[in-house]
C-alpha cells in the first residue's frame, strides 16, 4: 500500500534541450530540483536524437527549450523531447518557451504567406503539449493560437524594478518604438509612476525584413530620460533610429529596456555605437560572450519562470504573480 501511495504522489520534472542550459540550470536551483539526464546529439546528416535517462512515468514534466539560432534546430529538438515524453506516459506535458519562436509571424501581410506563430503552436500541440509557457509574446493574439492553457510571463516588473531603482528622481518619459506597442508603453508609464507617454512614428516595407525608418517622435520627451520599451531586439536597427531620434528631439537620454536579445547580424556593433545610456535585457536567450559590451545589462528570468512553474505544479494561480 505504501509503494501504491508513493506512486500516486505527484512529481515534477524538468527537462532542458541543449538551446540554453545555464538558464534551465538556474531555474532548477531555485526549485531545488536537479535537472533530469538527457542523452542528446546529432547525426551526420543533421537528425536530432533525444533519450531521457530516468522513468518519466506518470510525472508533471517540464520542457525548456528557448528557440535561439539555430531556431529551427531548438524548435525541432524540443519537439521530439515532448514526444519522447508522451511515449513515455509523462502524466502532464508543459512546454517553456522563454523566446517564443517565428512570434513576429503572428498574421498575413500579403497573400500565400503562412501564419508561422500558429503553425508552431499546432506542432506543440501534435507533439504533446498540454500547456505552454512563455515570457512576453510579440502579440497576445498568439495565446489564442494554442487550443489548451498558455501563461503569458511579463518580463516587466524584472525590468522596471532595475529601471525605478537606477533612474529614481530622474525625469522620464516611456517611448514605445512604434504605435503597434502603445499598450504595452502605457503598462510601463503606470509602473514607474504615471510618467508621460511617447512613441515614434515609423515605417516599415513589408517586403524587407529588419527595414524601418523612424520618421518622428510623437509626445513630449525634451529634458527627460526616455525609456525605450521593446519585447525584442534583433538586429537592433529600430532601436537605434528610435534612440537617435529622440536625442535629436531634445532627450537627455535614452534608456532600452528589452525582453529578448535576439542580436542578429550587426546589432551589438549598432548598440555599442547608438546613443543609447544603457540597454537592460533579460537572459530569455543565451547571450555569446562576445555579445557583451558595457553598456548591457543583462538581468536573469529564472526567479520568475520557477515562480510559474512551482505555481502551475501546486496547481495555484499564474497571474497572482503579477497582480503589483
Amino acid at each position: 500500500m505504501s509503494s501504491l501511495k508513493r506512486a500516486t504522489e505527484k512529481s515534477l520534472m524538468l527537462f532542458s534541450g541543449r538551446a540554453h542550459p545555464v538558464l534551465a540550470q538556474e531555474v532548477a536551483n531555485l526549485l531545488d530540483i536537479s535537472l533530469v539526464p538527457t542523452t542528446s546529439y546529432d547525426f551526420a546528416n543533421g537528425e536530432i536524437y533525444v533519450r531521457f535517462e530516468e522513468s518519466v512515468r506518470g510525472c508533471d514534466a517540464f520542457v525548456m527549450q528557448s528557440h535561439s539560432a539555430p531556431i529551427n534546430e531548438s524548435i525541432m529538438e524540443q519537439l521530439l523531447m515532448i514526444d519522447a515524453l508522451k511515449r513515455a506516459s509523462a502524466k502532464r506535458i508543459t512546454v517553456i518557451l522563454p523566446f517564443y519562436g517565428y512570434a513576429r509571424q503572428d498574421k498575413k501581410h500579403l497573400g500565400r504567406e503562412p501564419i508561422s506563430a500558429r503553425l508552431m503552436a499546432d506542432l506543440f500541440l501534435a507533439a504533446g503539449a498540454d500547456r505552454l509557457m512563455t515570457v512576453d509574446l510579440h502579440t497576445a493574439q498568439i495565446q489564442g493560437f494554442f487550443d489548451g492553457p498558455v501563461d503569458h510571463l511579463i518580463a516587466m516588473p524584472i525590468l522596471g524594478r532595475y529601471v525605478r531603482r537606477n533612474y529614481r528622481g530622474r525625469q522620464l518619459a516611456v517611448v514605445s518604438p512604434d504605435a503597434g506597442r502603445i499598450k504595452v508603453a502605457e503598462a510601463w508609464a503606470r509602473y514607474l509612476g504615471d510618467v508621460p507617454l511617447a512613441f515614434i512614428h515609423k515605417t516599415r516595407d513589408i517586403n524587407q525584413p529588419n527595414q524601418t525608418k523612424a520618421n518622428r517622435v510623437v509626445g513630449e520627451v525634451e529634458g527627460r530620460v526616455c525609456v525605450l520599451v521593446d519585447d525584442l531586439i534583433d538586429t537592433g536597427g529600430t532601436i537605434v533610429q528610435a534612440a537617435e531620434a529622440l536625442i535629436a528631439d531634445g532627450a537627455a537620454e535614452v534608456v532600452v529596456a528589452a525582453t529578448h536579445a535576439v542580436f542578429s547580424g550587426p546589432a551589438v556593433d549598432r548598440l555599442k555605437n547608438s546613443p543609447t545610456t544603457e540597454i537592460i535585457v533579460t537572459n530569455t536567450l543565451p547571450i555569446a560572450d562576445d555579445c557583451h559590451f558595457d553598456k548591457l545589462k543583462v538581468l536573469s528570468i529564472a526567479p520568475l519562470l520557477a515562480q510559474a512553474i512551482a505555481a502551475v505544479f501546486e496547481e495555484g494561480s499564474v497571474t497572482s504573480l503579477f497582480k503589483d
